[in-house]
C-alpha cells in the first residue's frame, strides 16, 4: 500500500473486526425473525441510553474504546458502560414492549457482544474477574431490566479466543482475497486498447479525486463510456489508496446493467483479477414468498436462516473467485444471489445484505447509501470502512434526494382507519384526528405553507405513534396492513420534524373530500433542499464522485446537495462536433400555457417540413400528456401518411420497450413523449435509430402554490429563487431529451428547440458548449 514505510510494509497484515460484526458471524443462530416488534427510533435509542447513564454514579465511564488483538485479527468497539467500583460493564439496549418476547438469538447475541467486551477490558486493566450486566431499558415504562453475570477473566479469554478462532478461518481467506485483489489491481491495464475522447480526462478526475480525498462533480457528455470510465479509476484507487469498498449507486435499473457490463469488460481484461461484485435489489423485488411474514413460523427461507447462511455466504463467494481456465468468473447479480440462495433455502434479500460485508463492488440504487435508512451508509460507520462511492446520473439526486427525506400524510386515510382501528387506539388516533381538523378549519384557502410545525398536532401524532407501537408489541400477532402504513408514516414524520428547518416547508393542501360534511387534506413536511442530511454522507466516504452529462450550474448542485467545500469539479471535453447536429430554435412559437393552443398548427407544421426534408425516426418532446395529445392529434390530421406513436401514462416496462422497439434502422415516423418521463433520458437509440429531436418546452416546473413557495425559500437562501426552482432544472431535461440523438461520433441529426425563450443568452448558456445554435424556424440538417 502507497505510504508505508518497508518495516510496515514487512510486517504481517491485520484484519480490523468491529466487535458486533465479529460475533454477528460468529454467534448469530436460529431464525431470521422480523415479526413487527416496534422497535426504538434512533432518536428514542440515543435518550434511552442518556438516561440510563445519567442514573449511575460520578465514575461510570460511558462509551469506553476497547480493543485487542488474537493473531492476525484486530478487535475493536466501544462498550456502552464500565462502573469502576462495582467493576461492571454494561451493555445498554433499548426496546418495547414485552421482552420475553425477544428472539433467543437476539439475546445470546447480545451475551455475545458483552461477553467480548468484557476480555478486552479484562485484558486491558488486569483485572481478574468482571461482573457483566445487560441493561434492557423500555423506553414505554423508562424502566431497567438488569441481567448480571460474573465471570473470570480466563473464562472470558477462552471465550474471546473461541470467537475469534471460528472467525479466524474466514479472516485469512478475506486477507488472501484482499492482498490478491489490490496486486492485481495495481497490475491492471484499461480494458480497451486507448481511451475514448474525453474518457480519459474524466479518469484521470476520478483518480485524482480519490488520492485527495474529496469529492468530485463531472459533467461529462453521453458516449464517451462513463461508466467504464469512471469504474476503472476508482478500482486503481480502490488499491493504491487503501479503500475498502466502492460502491456505484443508479438512479434506475439501466444504470445497474450499465454498471454490471462494465464490471465485465474490465474484467475481461484482467482475468485473474478476484474482483468481488454484488448488484443489490429490493426487497419487494427480491422477495421470493410475498405472501409470508418473514420469520421462521411463516416462512421456509426464514427457518433457520442463521443456521444455514454460512454455506450460502461461502458458495457466493466461491462462484466470485477466479475461474478456472475456461471458466466463467460470475458477478453476484440478483439473478445468480438468487439462485444460491434458494439452493441453500435461505432468503435472497438478506443473503445480499450479507454479501455487502464481502464484496468489492456494490452496485445499487441510491436509496442505499442516502436515505434515511440507508443499510450501505450503516454498514460504512459500523465497520469503519474506507468507501469511494459513485452516483450514476447525478442530475436526479435533488429530486430523488427531496423525495428521500419528505414525508406526507391524507386525513381521509386516517379517517378511515380510526373506524377499524382496536379499541385502544381509538382515542389516540382520535386526539390526531381532532388536531387535523382545527388545522383545516384555521386555513381558509386550499394551500397553506407554515413557518413552523403545528405543536399540538404533532404531540398528538407524536403520541398515537407510541401508542400503536406499544399495541403491536403486546399483539404481535394483530396484523393490519392500514395501521402498519400510518405508523410507519407517522415515524417519518415525527423523525422529520426533529430536524425540521430551512431546508423544508410544512404544508397543507385541501380538498373537497367525498362528502360535504368535511373536507380532505394533505400534510407534508417537505424537504426542498436535502444539503443537510446528504452532507454527512459526503463526509463519511473517501470520496464521492457524482457524474452525469447535465451537471451545470455547478454551483446549483453543490448548494443542493451539500458538497464539501473542498469538492472538485471537471467539465469534460466533448467528443462530438457542431458539424454532427443541428440545433435550430424556433423562435417564432411560444409553448407558454397559455398561448399552447395557438402553436399547435405551427408546431405541426415545423415538424411536417422536417420530415419531409428528412424522413427518418424522431422524437417529440411536451410539457404535459395533454399538449402532446393535442399535438400528436393536430399532426396525425395534417400529416396522415407519417408513422406517429405516443407515450401513455403509467407505461409499464412491457408497454415502453414496445415503444422503444419502434425505432430500428430502417422505420421511420415521430414517438410522441413527455419531457422528463420515461423516453427524455437512459434512452440508447444511435444511428439510423433516432435521427432528430423536437423539445416543444423549456421545461419548467409548473406554477403553483408550492414551487411558489420553493421559489421564495430558494432566494431567501441562495438568492436565485426562479432559476434554482425553475430555470434549472427545466433546462437539465432540456439538455437531457436532445442528448437522445447524437450517441455516437458517426451520428448526425437534428434538435428544434420549440419556444422564443430558447434565444435568450442566459438560457444558452445552460446549452452544451459544442452546440451551435441557429434562431431560425427551419434549417437543412447535415447530411445522414
Amino acid at each position: 500500500m502507497g505510504g508505508m514505510s518497508a518495516s510496515e510494509q514487512a510486517a504481517p497484515p491485520r484484519y480490523t473486526i468491529a466487535v458486533r460484526a465479529l460475533c454477528e458471524f460468529t454467534a448469530k443462530t436460529g431464525d431470521l425473525d422480523l415479526r413487527f416488534t416496534p422497535s426504538p427510533t434512533a432518536q428514542e435509542g440515543i435518550a434511552g441510553h442518556a438516561t440510563v447513564t445519567a442514573r449511575r454514579d460520578d465514575d461510570y465511564q460511558a462509551e469506553l474504546a476497547l480493543s485487542g488483538d488474537y493473531g492476525p485479527l484486530h478487535v475493536r468497539g466501544r462498550a456502552d458502560g464500565y462502573a469502576p467500583r462495582a467493576r461492571r460493564l454494561e451493555e445498554i439496549k433499548t426496546y418495547r414492549g414485552d421482552l420475553k418476547k425477544m428472539p433467543d438469538n437476539q439475546r445470546q447475541l447480545h451475551w455475545a457482544q458483552l461477553k467480548v467486551y468484557g476480555h478486552l477490558l479484562c485484558h486491558s486493566e488486569g483485572l481478574e474477574r468482571i461482573n457483566l450486566a445487560l441493561v434492557y431499558f423500555d423506553i414505554g415504562s423508562q424502566k431497567e431490566t438488569v441481567l448480571q453475570e460474573e465471570h473470570t477473566a480466563a473464562g472470558l479469554q477462552a471465550y474471546f479466543e473461541l470467537q475469534c478462532e471460528l472467525f479466524l478461518q474466514w479472516a485469512r481467506q478475506e486477507l488472501a482475497h484482499r492482498t490478491e485483489r489490490d496486486a492485481q489491481l495495481k497490475a491492471m491495464r484499461f480494458p480497451h486498447a486507448d481511451f475514448r475522447p474525453g474518457q480519459r480526462q474524466l479518469a484521470e478526475a476520478m483518480y485524482k479525486a480519490s488520492n485527495r480525498g474529496v469529492c468530485l462533480l463531472a459533467q461529462a457528455p453521453t458516449g464517451i463510456g462513463k461508466t467504464v470510465g469512471s469504474l476503472f479509476p476508482m478500482l486503481k484507487a480502490s488499491a493504491e489508496h487503501g479503500v475498502d469498498k466502492l460502491f456505484f449507486l443508479a438512479a434506475k435499473t439501466s444504470g445497474r446493467q450499465m454498471a454490471l457490463d462494465a464490471v465485465d469488460v474490465i474484467r475481461a481484461g484482467a482475468p485473474l483479477l478476484p474482483l468481488r461484485t454484488l448488484e443489490m435489489a429490493s426487497k419487494s423485488t427480491a422477495c421470493v414468498n410475498p405472501d409470508k411474514a418473514c420469520h421462521g413460523d411463516s416462512c421456509p427461507l426464514a427457518r433457520g436462516f442463521y443456521d444455514r447462511l454460512p454455506a450460502a455466504r461461502q458458495a457466493a463467494l466461491d462462484i466470485m473467485a477466479p475461474p478456472a481456465p475456461g471458466g466463467a468468473f460470475l458477478a453476484l447479480d440478483r439473478e445468480t444471489l438468487r439462485a444460491i440462495a434458494l439452493a441453500h433455502e435461505v432468503c435472497p434479500y438478506y443473503l445480499s445484505s450479507e454479501m455487502a460485508r464481502w464484496c468489492d463492488i456494490v452496485i445499487g440504487d441510491y436509496n442505499y447509501y442516502f436515505d434515511l435508512s440507508a443499510m450501505l451508509h450503516s454498514l460504512t460507520l459500523l465497520n469503519d470502512w474506507k468507501v469511494n462511492v459513485l452516483v450514476d446520473e447525478a442530475h436526479n439526486m435533488v429530486s430523488r434526494a427531496r423525495k428521500m427525506y419528505s414525508a406526507d400524510m391524507e386525513h381521509a386515510a386516517l379517517r378511515l382507519l380510526r373506524k377499524l382501528a382496536p379499541e385502544p387506539l381509538k382515542k389516540p388516533l382520535d386526539r390526531v384526528h381532532r388536531q387535523w381538523n382545527q388545522l383545516e378549519k384555521d386555513q381558509s384557502g386550499e394551500y397553506q405553507s407554515y413557518a413552523a410545525l403545528p405543536e399540538k398536532f404533532m404531540g398528538a401524532l407524536q403520541t398515537a405513534a407510541t401508542a400503536i407501537a406499544d399495541y403491536m408489541a403486546e399483539h404481535p400477532s394483530y396484523v393490519d396492513p392500514d395501521l402498519q402504513a400510518f405508523y410507519f408514516n407517522a415515524l417519518l414524520f415525527t423523525r422529520l420534524a426533529e430536524s425540521f428547518g430551512d431546508h423544508a416547508l410544512f404544508d397543507i393542501e385541501k380538498s373537497e373530500g367525498a362528502r360535504a360534511s368535511h373536507s380532505n387534506s394533505v400534510l407534508c413536511i417537505r424537504n426542498i433542499v436535502p444539503a443537510p442530511f446528504l452532507k454527512p454522507r459526503f463526509e463519511s466516504s473517501h470520496s464521492t464522485a457524482l457524474f452525469s452529462a447535465t451537471l451545470s450550474p455547478w454551483n446549483y448542485f453543490g448548494d443542493m446537495l451539500g458538497m464539501p467545500d473542498t469538492t472538485a469539479w471537471v467539465d469534460v471535453e466533448s467528443p462530438f462536433v457542431a458539424e454532427q447536429l443541428s440545433v435550430q430554435v424556433a423562435a417564432h412559437i411560444s409553448t407558454r400555457y397559455q398561448h399552447r393552443q395557438q402553436s399547435l398548427r405551427p408546431i405541426a407544421e415545423l415538424m411536417g417540413e422536417q420530415y419531409r426534408r428528412q424522413p427518418g425516426n424522431y422524437l417529440a418532446f411536451f410539457s404535459s400528456f395533454d399538449y402532446m395529445e393535442k399535438a400528436a392529434n393536430q399532426f396525425a390530421e395534417r400529416y396522415p401518411d407519417v408513422p406517429v406513436w405516443r407515450q401513455s401514462r403509467r407505461m409499464d416496462e412491457a408497454e415502453r420497450a414496445q415503444f422503444l422497439a419502434r425505432y430500428t434502422l430502417d422505420s421511420e415516423g415521430i414517438g410522441f413523449a413527455v419531457l422528463g418521463g420515461s423516453f427524455g433520458e437512459g434512452v440508447d437509440l444511435p444511428g439510423a435509430r433516432l435521427i432528430g429531436a423536437f423539445v416543444a418546452t423549456l421545461g419548467l416546473p409548473q406554477i403553483n402554490p408550492v414551487n411558489e413557495q420553493i421559489r421564495q425559500r430558494m432566494d431567501a437562501i441562495f438568492g436565485a429563487g426562479y432559476d434554482y426552482t425553475y430555470t434549472f432544472p427545466g433546462m437539465q431535461k432540456v439538455v437531457q431529451a436532445a442528448g437522445r440523438v447524437i450517441r455516437t461520433q458517426s451520428d448526425r441529426g437534428t434538435v428544434y428547440l420549440i419556444d422564443d425563450r430558447f434565444g435568450r443568452p442566459e438560457i444558452q448558456q445552460l446549452m452544451p458548449a459544442w452546440w451551435r445554435i441557429e434562431v431560425a424556424a427551419t434549417a437543412r440538417s447535415p447530411a445522414q
